[in-house]
């Protein structure tokens, strides 16, 4: 059996204070400061949230909405699959009894916290009825208390999709 020797480098003072790699960098960084300095047009930056991107495709994944049947009733029937399926386990339903003779159950309650919500896409893809999308084009949900995060029910219904306002 042959043991490979290796010979080890950096044994002299200079190589042991990295300064040659440090300045290695610093060339680096300074040479694309002084090339943006010169011509700024190159610098490829968005004024966002003023300017919003433009290269998000069709497949990108927004915030949830719950969809209508075509009698306008809610199609969720509170089969709990969008929440069994939720890794961050951020989907919260309470079901009851269904007054329009439709299904069985409808939500009472349907929250999604969007401050634990991975945007995996794993709840529209489990649910059967197809109730539940994330096609509203909203990509940056803004709020300033944490209670904002939370969509309820009629805020997840009274999202439209994204194609739908155009």
């Amino acid at each position: 059996m042959g043991i490979k020797i290796v010979p080890r480098y950096g044994k002299s003072l200079k190589d042991r204070l990295y300064l040659p790699a440090i300045f290695s960098g610093m060339k680096t960084t300074i040479s694309h400061f002084a090339k943006n300095l010169k011509d700024t047009s190159n610098i490829k930056t968005e004024c966002y949230p003023e300017m919003q991107p433009t290269d998000i495709t069709s497949r990108y994944r927004g915030v949830h909405r719950l969809t209508h049947r075509d009698d306008g009733s809610i199609r969720c029937v509170a089969c709990f699959m969008c929440a069994t399926a939720c890794p961050s386990d951020c989907i919260f339903i309470e079901a009851t009894e269904r007054e329009d003779g439709i299904d069985e159950k409808m939500p009472a309650l349907f929250n999604i916290d969007l401050l634990e919500c991975v945007f995996c896409g794993g709840c529209a893809e489990a649910c059967p009825c197809d109730a539940i999308r994330m096609d509203t084009g909203i990509f940056s949900f803004v709020a300033t208390k944490r209670e904002d995060f939370v969509l309820n029910r009629e805020k997840l219904l009274a999202n439209k999709a994204f194609r739908d306002e155009l």
